[in-house]
């Protein structure tokens, strides 16, 4: 008998957790921190579904924490199998879940010198217990067909959603085949290649975080040159929540070709993440990833991942330093939600002052301080403070990693015949249901939105 179970990713956006069980094997597709709200991430600390030491084998889609960031604790538990990846993913890997483990090491300090409901609190893994788990990732090349326990194969096919990203084909004995999608990527983005056709798939498990969303047609480059204006005349700081992996590289993208077209004023640009600053000489050193585009701006020498006058900040005191430093300047700082990392620090002694302008760049998960600044609140509690919002909020809608409404049943329309039945996971409930609406209107497809921990037939 075969089965998929979801253990994560169900009727909410973050914690992706896929069980296939084939058989006496068991392969897990991702494994994924829980994001957002305190009831949500209450999720992290508790046991896995099964005994991680029973999983033979973990596939992984792509490096972002929300479907790597367990993978430490796992392996800390039992788990002692191979983890498939592209090589782009392991070497981001290699930053994010290192960096992961330092924030969630240095909240527990910070919650044990300030006194924590928890005696002691502890991190949900520490920066060790994060590198041992990256020696079990194993390379696998796109369209390579790979051995899998129970008799399965599987490939990876370009997602576009970031560098690395992959679809994970798999192959049953039998012929039957499940298309889990990890994160479904946006069509002519820079720098990496577009979301693969896929034409077949009998069982298709797919994101749904903008289901129900259409992303503006925006001039990126003109709003953002607006923006970085504005600043340089009046004096303000612009703080950038933004992902390490991805955004931040986009971003930088943008800016260089702001200069190159002389529509940047000469501000201050400091990007004040050392992860960041790493992952972008991954994005350029990963030419099998690269667009055409990118392929050609580098065969004629042209950095566009190195905007000119940009400053990376890479220790803690030099962090500290920009919070006194007076406008106009740009600080780019994780976390892209501002759920954590140094970014948090900057909006504490900055959100009161109104010469502040914080810009969103990416989707805000509930719960998180940056949803909470984006749907409008006038106080939030950084640090156990309140604090007053007297910056100015604004939000970059079209340069999200993830496909919305339209760009799902684009890449949908490309099979030829319908899966048996469609898995809509990713997503927050009124996501899954406006996608799952359209999808059985406009395909006719069958396909069904799964509850936390609920088992299917994959016959």
């Amino acid at each position: 008998m075969r089965t998929i179970s979801f253990f994560g990713a169900a009727e909410t956006v973050t914690g992706s957790r896929h069980l296939i069980t084939v058989g006496e094997s068991r392969i897990l597709v991702d494994c994924g921190l829980f994001q957002g709200n305190r009831e949500t991430r209450q999720r992290n600390w508790e046991p896995f579904p099964v005994d991680p030491a029973s999983i033979d084998a973990l596939v992984v889609t792509h490096a972002h924490i929300d479907h790597i960031g367990w993978i430490p604790r796992l392996v800390d538990q039992g788990f002692n199998g191979p983890i498939y990846a592209t090589a782009a993913t392991i070497s981001l890997a290699g930053l994010s879940l290192p960096d992961s483990a330092r924030l969630q090491e240095e909240e527990a300090y910070h919650s044990n010198k300030h006194g924590s409901r928890h005696e002691p609190a502890l991190p949900l893994y520490t920066e060790e217990m994060a590198l041992r788990c990256l020696k079990q990732f194993r390379p696998v090349r796109y369209d390579s067909a790979s051995p899998l326990p129970g008799g399965v194969s599987f490939r990876f096919l370009p997602a576009g959603h970031i560098l690395g990203s992959a679809f994970a084909e798999l192959t049953f004995d039998d012929g039957v085949k499940l298309l889990m999608s990890g994160d479904l990527g946006r069509y002519n983005t820079p720098i990496i290649r577009d979301p693969a056709v896929v034409e077949s798939a009998d069982y298709l498990v797919v994101e749904s975080t903008y289901g129900n969303r259409v992303h503006a047609h925006e001039d990126v480059e003109g709003k953002l040159g607006h923006v970085l204006a504005d600043a340089w005349e009046n004096g303000n700081t612009v703080i950038v929540p933004s992902f390490s992996i991805g955004r931040t590289q986009e971003l930088l993208y943008y800016m260089s070709r702001l200069q190159n077209a002389g529509k940047m004023p000469r501000i201050p640009v400091y990007v004040d993440s050392p992860m960041a600053s790493l992952a972008t000489r991954i994005y350029a050193s990963a030419q099998e990833e690269h667009d055409e585009e990118m392929t050609l701006s580098l065969k004629l020498k042209r950095s566009e991942l190195e905007p000119e006058g940009v400053q990376s900040i890479r220790d803690a005191e030099q962090s500290k330093e920009l919070n006194s430093r007076r406008g106009p300047l740009v600080i780019i700082a994780g976390s892209g939600m501002a759920n954590g990392g140094r970014v948090v620090h900057h909006l504490f002694h900055r959100l009161c002052d109104p010469k502040t302008v914080v810009l969103f760049t990416g989707y805000q998960a509930e719960g998180t301080l940056g949803r909470r600044l984006v749907d409008g609140e006038k106080t939030v509690r950084i640090f156990r403070q309140e604090i007053s919002v007297a910056a100015r909020i604004e939000k970059l809608n079209s340069l999200s990693a993830h496909a919305d409404s339209n760009e799902i049943l684009q890449w949908l329309g490309n099979f030829k015949s319908p899966p048996k039945r469609t898995f809509i996971v990713h997503g927050e409930p009124p996501a899954q249901a406006a996608l799952q609406e359209r999808i059985q209107r406009e395909l006719g497809w069958t396909s069904s939105i799964p509850h936390q921990g609920e088992e299917f037939r994959l016959d």
